[in-house]
């Protein structure tokens, strides 16, 4: 029974994927974006695309002086999360979207353990916890099948931050992360450990 039922999956992935580069992309996900898509395959189409739009929205937002342009840990980052969960929540409903968020933070663990980057940053407890936290603030913002206007989001969302209600990792003005009672935390310390003293604050501190 689980065979045939993958093997429909599979099928229906080939005909919304149907270009090999697609396939190309599936094959290449990690374990958990794939099972992400082999139990929401009528869903994996919009959450690409939505995906992409995060990003690309993220992008143009850094552009502008709305944020602190800051796409690790800083106040785009945690934008780009709210609105991706919200838009999800808009496509393909909360569970989904809720679902979709921890496969990502799943995926992270997995570039953590490889010693890889994410936005040129090994992704840590402290991200997670931020990426989470934010997430779940972004399904705040929408209803599924209820239609907002983009920009009209977009500044819901940036309005957010500035008010404190989202979280990021406190940093000093160049770049340095720093422990809660404000010392900077040596970048030795910060190479391949998942758990550290990088601090949570609110997002207009």
């Amino acid at each position: 029974m689980k065979k045939s039922a993958v093997f429909i999956v599979i099928l229906f992935l080939s005909s919304q994927l149907s270009a090999q580069s697609n396939w190309e992309k599936f094959w290449n996900l990690s374990v958990p974006y794939k099972k992400w898509v082999l139990f929401h395959p009528f869903k994996a189409k919009s959450a690409l695309e939505v995906s992409l739009e995060a990003i690309k929205v993220s992008d143009s937002v850094a552009k502008t002086d709305l944020l602190d342009k800051d796409i690790a840990g800083g106040q785009v980052d945690a934008f780009r999360h709210a609105y991706w969960m919200a838009r999800l929540r808009q496509e393909i409903g909360k569970r989904a979207a809720i679902s979709l968020g921890r496969a990502h933070e799943k995926d992270n663990y997995i570039t953590y353990k490889k010693h890889e980057t994410e936005n040129g940053i090994v992704p840590d407890k402290a991200s997670k916890e931020m990426d989470l936290f934010n997430n779940n603030v972004g399904l705040s913002f929408t209803q599924k099948g209820i239609s907002d206007s983009k920009n009209g989001l977009t500044y819901k969302i940036v309005n957010a931050i500035l008010s404190g209600d989202l979280r990021v990792v406190k940093k000093d003005s160049i770049g340095n992360f720093l422990t809660c009672d404000g010392k900077i935390i040596p970048s030795g310390e910060l190479l391949h450990s998942w758990q550290n003293r990088k601090c949570l604050i609110f997002s207009n501190e």
